[in-house]
């Protein structure tokens, strides 16, 4: 006899909770977190340019996260809280 597994599981839904988002990007400092993908990188230094140029935006500062299947480590999340007011998150591909 022979017997079958099924690898699915239950989706869980964990309820999300957003911060309010700031009036003004002006005088910002912006963390961008790319997830190591091709052109991540590329995509979300050009997002930081546009962000300086266009809102105001005083200073960008990029984390690469260890690869694009993982949250950002612990390290990286404590560093954006600490010096940073907003944060972007960027697919490449």
């Amino acid at each position: 006899m022979m017997e079958l597994l099924d690898p699915t599981t239950e989706s869980v839904t964990q309820p999300m909770t957003y911060v309010p988002r700031p009036a003004s990007l002006e005088g910002k400092r912006v963390g961008l977190i790319e997830n190591t993908k091709h052109n991540s990188d590329r995509l979300l230094g050009k997002i930081g340019d546009i962000l300086k140029a266009e809102y105001g935006v005083a200073e960008t500062r990029m984390w690469r996260k260890y690869n694009a299947s993982v949250p950002a480590h612990e390290e990286i999340i404590a560093e954006v809280r600490a010096t940073c007011d907003v944060m972007v998150a960027g697919i490449g591909d």
